[in-house]
């Protein structure tokens, strides 16, 4: 991996929306390790905390009548997390089609080894879980929902995440 301390911003060299995290006791079940359920609800809130960040236009039509159904989700265990580790959770997009988007989502653990705290340089990183999310744009009231096409502002949004250089977005006129 590249030695990104000498860049001037961090960001601008990786592909993935980061949301930091630190597992609480709240998190695990009683033999100390953490509950399944709990990767899922970092999944939505990473997503959400990118909504806020990169695409507070979205937030407004979600506010309006845009809904974000999510059609489809999983997460594969690699190694088990406890109680105060510190998480990296990585979204990426995976797909994004005229009225759906598909992210993945890398659950790295930070371990400072030799660095100065977790995520510095010289820090060691585990994988611990991969998740994949397939979401749906809906508009309309309740009871009436329809496919919508993703907003234009989420694409442009997502686009530095995208996890290869091939256009990805399939629209039609």
């Amino acid at each position: 991996m590249a030695d990104y301390a000498n860049y001037a911003n961090y960001a601008d060299y990786v592909d993935y929306f980061e949301h930091r995290h630190t597992v609480g006791f709240e998190e695990t079940n009683i033999v100390g390790n953490v509950y399944y359920v709990n990767y899922l609800s970092w999944q939505g809130r990473c997503r959400e905390m990118f909504l806020k960040r990169h695409a507070p236009e979205v937030l407004a039509e979600i506010r309006a009548d845009l809904k974000l159904f999510t059609l489809k989700v999983d997460c594969e265990f690699f190694a088990e997390i406890t109680a105060f580790d510190e998480l990296s959770i990585r979204m990426r997009l995976a797909d994004l089609a005229q009225t759906q988007l598909e992210f993945t989502f890398d659950y790295v653990k930070l371990d400072p080894g030799g660095g100065d705290g977790p995520g510095a340089p010289g820090a060691l990183e585990t994988l611990v879980a991969r998740g994949r999310q397939r979401v749906a744009c809906m508009r309309g009231p309740n009871t009436a929902t329809v496919p919508s096409l993703v907003p234009e502002a989420l694409v442009r949004a997502l686009e530095p995440y995208t996890q290869s250089t091939e256009p990805r977005l399939r629209r039609t006129a």
